[in-house]
């Protein structure tokens, strides 16, 4: 068998296809940005036939590059952006709506209707999420209560939901396969991640009918095969999973207290607990991390809506670069004089603050401040929100954790100014693995290992390599001094 796979990372800006050979080296890649629309404040959607078109495009382009066709690929992985929202019809494959991307805002009022309702407790203890527009159920019942006729079709078995892996999946296989794996499904709001099923008492209260849902799989499973018509054969689809949790993997994050975070259009740090759903008292996430072979790992996870997104603000919105990279070297020549914040609350803010009508800000602005002294603020927020999350996660996770190492992965982490920050802020090692491809690596591995032609976790692990580790060099009055002006600054930001 060829030690080729296939991996598609279609991510909530760009789609990207990546080859990897039997040594896990990337031998060919493919990427595409996407059109990203706001249709109102606070709402993002995206177009699903561009995704898909972007998505045949992009394994087109991988395939090329590393001089192979679909008859040399053992199997495709899929990650994909999480909780963005997509119906479509079964007979057509066509959506009813643009996706609801995972970012949007429009359900606020929604959740507070349930929360003011006394709700939250009941979806918490289920599906370990809390009530906020960011996850896929609220989602789900806005597209069946505002397409005209939705919603009774969707009773009548016409219409099927998914999140961007399950509509993929539906798209690659021609129709054959309706099917998500759990680590999606445990973020719709309406999947029991204790019982591992969809949950009727969820599902009423969202007024949202079984028959639009996908059939739920194991992250490495029979996810079909691609309709031969689109790349000249047909290859295994046999690995899925939302990024975050593929990129678990790929950072071989399968002991409990390992811990990686992912610095995307977002960051989300994840900390494997083992078979133990702990129960978060500090507003974290309790989610599934994976699942393999029947058997459930979970995870406490923080979610921070803005990372790299402030950086392409920086370079799209107020042009003050060209490039996202040149923010790190812009930052290095900031006033360290200046105390400048950005919260950067464009979409409100996550864990552990979780106020969906926050909206971002910057403090501390003089008349001597510039492009620099923004740009650093821009880079260092991302640093701050992660030492919330971090913060949250060591009082959660039984006390352990205070000697973790955090692996990074990320657009954002090839900046050593950035990562430097992150270091010192944590007051923790960072490691920045010599692979920075881990989401689409991880759902490389899922497939590549379900056909055998990839090696087990153990053996998997033993492969990850470590490129820097950064360490902290900050004295602890400044770090504290930095923090506790972070903290004002989110405090004046919270409109709850």
């Amino acid at each position: 068998m060829s030690g080729y796979v296939l991996a598609i990372d279609q991510g909530t800006t760009s789609t990207r296809a990546i080859v990897f050979d039997k040594d896990q080296k990337v031998k060919g890649v493919g990427q595409q940005e996407f059109t990203q629309h706001f249709p109102q404040d606070g709402w993002v959607e995206h177009d699903p036939e561009e995704i898909w078109q972007s998505v045949v495009s992009t394994v087109k382009a991988a395939l090329k590059k590393a001089d192979l066709t679909a008859a040399d690929i053992a199997a495709i992985g899929i990650t994909n952006q999480r909780e963005t929202t997509v119906i479509w019809d079964r007979a057509t494959g066509k959506a009813i709506h643009n996706a609801i991307v995972w970012q949007d805002r429009r359900t606020a009022a929604t959740c507070a209707m349930l929360r003011k309702a006394g709700k939250e407790p009941l979806f918490t203890k289920k599906t370990g999420l809390l009530l906020d527009p960011y996850f896929a159920g609220t989602k789900i019942k806005w597209l069946l209560d505002k397409v005209k006729g939705a919603r009774k079709r969707a009773q009548n078995g016409e219409l099927a939901f998914g999140t961007i892996d399950a509509f993929l999946v539906w798209r690659l296989t021609g129709g054959k396969l309706h099917a998500t794996d759990a680590t999606n499904a445990a973020r719709t709001l309406v999947y029991n991640i204790g019982t591992n099923e969809w949950d009727a008492e969820l599902l009423k209260l969202l007024d949202i009918p079984a028959a639009i849902l996908p059939q739920v799989k194991d992250c490495a499973d029979d996810f079909g095969e691609t309709d031969p018509a689109l790349f000249g054969v047909a290859i295994p689809i046999r690995g899925v999973a939302g990024d975050q949790h593929a990129a678990t993997i790929g950072q071989a994050c399968f002991e409990p207290g390992m811990l990686k975070s992912t610095y995307g259009t977002g960051c989300f740090a994840l900390l494997n607990t083992g078979a133990d759903m702990v129960r978060s008292k500090n507003r974290l996430l309790t989610t599934i991390a994976y699942r393999l072979d029947g058997k459930t790992t979970y995870a406490l996870e923080g979610s921070i809506f803005v990372a790299g997104a402030a950086v392409q603000w920086i370079r799209d919105g107020l042009k003050l670069v060209k490039h996202a990279s040149e923010t790190g070297p812009l930052a290095r020549s900031a006033d360290p004089g200046q105390h400048v914040y950005m919260v950067p609350a464009f979409v409100g803010l996550g864990a552990p603050w979780w106020d969906a009508e926050a909206r971002g800000a910057i403090y501390g602005l003089t008349r001597n401040t510039g492009p620099a002294e923004i740009a650093r603020a821009a880079l260092e927020s991302v640093c701050y929100q992660t030492r919330d999350l971090f913060d949250a996660m060591r009082r959660d996770w039984k006390g352990k954790g205070n000697d973790t190492v955090l692996r990074v992965d990320g657009g954002m982490v090839a900046s050593d100014w950035t990562m430097q920050f992150l270091a010192d802020i944590l007051d923790a090692p960072v490691d920045r693995p010599e692979i920075l491809e881990t989401t689409a690596l991880g759902a490389a591995w899922l497939a590549g290992m379900k056909v055998g032609a990839w090696p087990k976790g153990k053996d998997f692990a033993k492969r990850w390599a470590r490129d820097t580790r950064f360490s902290p060099q900050m004295d602890a009055a400044t770090r504290k001094a930095k923090l506790k002006g972070w903290d004002r600054a989110v405090r004046r930001t919270l409109t709850e």
